[in-house]
């Protein structure tokens, strides 16, 4: 079980008041490294707006568009969609997928390093 604050949401991640990108990506990367089944403590539900953005960087995203319907449904019949799993944010949360071929391709980033790959999407969701 992991506590994230403001660090780490269901299908986003906190914004960078303090630091940079470069340290926010160096936070959950230790995150990422916790075994799959951990269980995720956030502090706020920003469950359906995140999922709306994700789905907005990486909509060929099986896993994640079952998810959006599954989290619509959890909500829908007044249960919390927090805590979450490691397994699931690996799945369908962009801001960890940095690595994935199919959002540094929907970015036009395929090159770019996972730092700046988040950066970019860090940035995308704060105007979205």
């Amino acid at each position: 079980m992991v506590c994230t604050g403001d660090t780490l949401f269901v299908m986003g991640c906190g914004r960078i008041f303090e630091g940079d990108a470069d340290m926010m990506w160096a936070s959950l990367e230790k995150l990422l490294a916790l075994p799959d089944q951990t269980v995720i403590y956030c502090s706020h539900e920003y469950t359906i707006a995140n999922a709306t953005f994700a789905r907005s960087v990486d909509p060929e995203n099986a896993a994640l568009a079952a998810r959006q319907g599954a989290i619509v449904e959890l909500l829908e019949n007044g249960f919390p969609t927090v805590p979450t799993r490691l397994d699931l944010e690996k799945a369908t949360n962009p801001f960890l997928r940095v690595d994935n071929a199919a959002i540094r391709a929907h970015l036009g980033m395929e090159t770019a390093s996972n730092a700046a790959v988040f950066a970019e999407i860090r940035k995308l969701k704060d105007r979205f």
